[in-house]
């Protein structure tokens, strides 16, 4: 069956979208408990387990548009890319420039709600409402997206790990079956896939929940400045908190996020609007 351009888009938007807005609503406590054990002032001190779904409502906001923008990039990469690298030796650098392609233009979006999400997640806000008009007021519009290189930094190499080894499994699976797999079989690939990504991309991630939730301008918002900080005020270890959340988190919702998203692709590609 061939899939048209013209339709691909609407269609990559809507299954992304559903996914993004699916992991990010049941998975979020886990994100919240991460997040706090992530803080400079620790776990306890950042709420502990109270309040683990606030900051809800901004990650609902950002979760379809950052998701569908992922994916639409990430679609159009992959095909565009894969005519320039033809072959399946080159298929792991096609999967990898499109889903850092797909992660730079996602951060354009994910990281205004990820930095009002965070806050509103250690106790520095108490409302969507109220952190984006004390940022706008106290770092102006440029304080939505602190953290941004640092997201994006952390991001590449975790989509370099996890979407050639999820293409990978995918593939591996559907030749040892004899047909392409199911969305269940390919949540699984993903959930996997992710675990590890996840783990080792951890001390990234610490780097940019500190940026994200300082509010000091200097030396703060540097990426090796706040690695160098960390690692001087609070030891090597302190790279590593939060890595068993993270690694939950992004298991179970690489599974969801990735079996909703093949799910979606297929019931809508039945309908044969994919034609």
């Amino acid at each position: 069956m061939a899939i048209h351009r013209r339709h691909l888009t609407p269609h990559i938007v809507q299954a992304g979208g559903m996914a993004g807005t699916a992991v990010d609503t049941i998975l979020f406590p886990l994100d919240t408990i991460k997040t706090r054990l992530q803080a400079k002032g620790g776990f306890l001190a950042s709420g502990g387990f109270r309040g683990v779904y606030s900051g809800l409502s901004s990650a609902v906001i950002g979760s379809a548009p950052g998701a569908a923008a992922f994916f639409v990039t990430y679609e159009y990469l992959k095909a565009t890319v894969g005519v320039a690298l033809p072959g399946e030796d080159r298929a792991p650098l096609v999967h990898m420039a499109a889903a850092s392609g797909g992660e730079v233009a996602a951060c354009v979006v994910r990281v205004p709600t990820e930095v009002v999400k965070q806050r509103i997640q250690t106790g520095q806000y108490s409302s969507v409402p109220s952190a984006v008009s004390s940022i706008l007021k106290a770092e102006g519009f440029r304080g939505f997206y602190r953290g941004y290189a640092m997201t994006v930094f952390r991001e590449i190499p975790f989509t370099c790990v996890q979407f050639p080894l999820y293409e990978h499994f995918k593939k591996s699976w559907g030749e040892r079956q004899g047909r392409p797999p199911h969305p269940w079989e390919a949540a699984i690939c993903g959930s996997i896939a992710g675990g590890i990504a996840a783990a080792v991309t951890t001390p990234l991630d610490v780097v940019k929940t500190r940026i994200m939730l300082s509010t000091e301008r200097g030396p703060a918002e540097g990426i090796v400045d706040a690695f160098r900080t960390i690692v001087r005020e609070e030891g090597v270890m302190k790279l590593f908190s939060g890595i068993g959340p993270r690694v939950m988190w992004i298991s179970i919702g690489g599974s969801i996020f990735l079996g909703v998203y093949e799910a979606t692709r297929k019931a809508l590609k039945d309908t044969r609007t994919f034609e």
